[in-house]
């Protein structure tokens, strides 16, 4: 009888792919005689790779040596010779769909996520909106697991045990956390222009914090163009301010100085989601999306979402819509003031 082994199928952004963190943990912990394999993009490897004993982590390359129809079907046979048991499709697009039925047609256990379209589209339309909470992405993973035969809680803190990663591991320029800081990461951009809140907007809210908090220091999280300039111009302003881009060299230096953070300001981001992984307290500001979607951070307080309710809120379940009404009412509305206070309510509590 073969030993029984998980595929788990989830492509895409990296903040889709940290959303699984905490149910590929929870099954691994509930069925630790099951081997499961995560098959992502490479830049997901240092969030499954000492996740558990019986997690295995495969990257594929999708976009060329995987890619098309050949692509696929290589891939497929590279698949067949680990032995899988039970397929669980996090992904339901196009390639997965296309590797799932060729497993089907293999006669292997297959499930797919259910991404409740139509719940989608009532609460994004902008007439007759109904405005529910809809099942979180971690709940749609956790049915997948289900359906195969592996019905699990979610039971998730961190990717790291105790006080948090090992900054001895990050560069001198990031140094100790002294006794009375409060460190405090913002990452203020988004893939779409309707996700980020204004960036004159959010250094009012970074000048306001810095004044606020004299013990504070500032982390800025986010690496491109765009970032590189912003952020170089805010740390030029003061010293108690770094940009992480700029001394940081891989996404698991990231995760450990998130794991240290009081409270991370982001947009709803990947930022978002990896510095809840880290157990990490986020203030999220969110625009055109919602929470309602499912999509709000692992553990996160609703307490702690920043946002304006409009009629047309949410327009878009990613974000990559035009503006209904052509001002960006819903981040625009919100002011400087309301994000501090929500960073003053979690420094109060820590």
């Amino acid at each position: 009888m073969k030993k029984e082994h998980i595929l788990i199928i989830r492509f895409s952004a990296i903040g889709d792919v940290a959303m699984a963190v905490p149910v590929v943990y929870s099954l691994a912990m509930t069925y630790p005689d099951v081997r499961i394999t995560v098959l992502s993009k490479a830049f997901a490897r240092p969030l499954f790779e000492d996740l558990a004993p019986n997690v295995n982590f495969m990257e594929a390359d999708i976009k060329h040596e995987y890619h098309g129809v050949r692509g696929l079907n290589t891939l497929y046979r590279r698949l067949t010779a680990k032995n899988f048991t039970a397929i669980a499709d996090f992904h339901n697009v196009l390639r997965s769909d296309y590797l799932r039925l060729r497993f089907r047609f293999g006669r292997y256990r297959v499930e797919h996520i259910n991404k409740h379209r139509k719940g989608r589209k009532q609460l994004t339309t902008l007439n007759n909106k109904r405005l529910v909470q809809l099942p979180t992405s971690f709940q749609n993973y956790a049915d997948v697991l289900a359906k195969l035969g592996y019905p699990i809680e979610i039971k998730f803190t961190s990717l790291f045990h105790g006080e948090g990663g090992n900054l001895n591991l990050l560069p001198a320029a990031v140094g100790p956390k002294n006794i009375g800081e409060q460190w405090i990461g913002f990452a203020p951009f988004a893939a779409h222009e309707s996700k980020m809140y204004p960036l004159a907007e959010m250094k009012r809210v970074i000048d306001i914090t810095l004044q606020n908090y004299p013990k504070a220091r500032l982390f800025f999280f986010g690496r491109g163009k765009q970032e590189e300039e912003t952020f170089g111009k805010w740390c030029s302003e003061s010293e108690r301010c770094l940009y992480v881009g700029k001394h940081l060299e891989s996404l698991h230096q990231e995760l450990i100085l998130m794991s240290h953070l009081d409270v991370m300001v982001s947009m709803d981001s990947a930022n978002m989601h990896l510095a809840s992984l880290c157990n990490t307290p986020v203030v999220s500001v969110w625009g055109a999306t919602h929470p309602y979607a499912g999509f709000l951070g692992w553990g996160q307080s609703k307490e702690l979402v920043v946002q304006t309710e409009l009629p047309c809120r949410p327009c878009s379940i990613y974000g990559n819509k035009p503006c209904a009404r052509g001002d960006f009412a819903c981040m625009r509305s919100i002011s400087p003031e309301q994000v501090a206070e929500k960073i003053d309510f979690v420094l109060r509590k820590r």
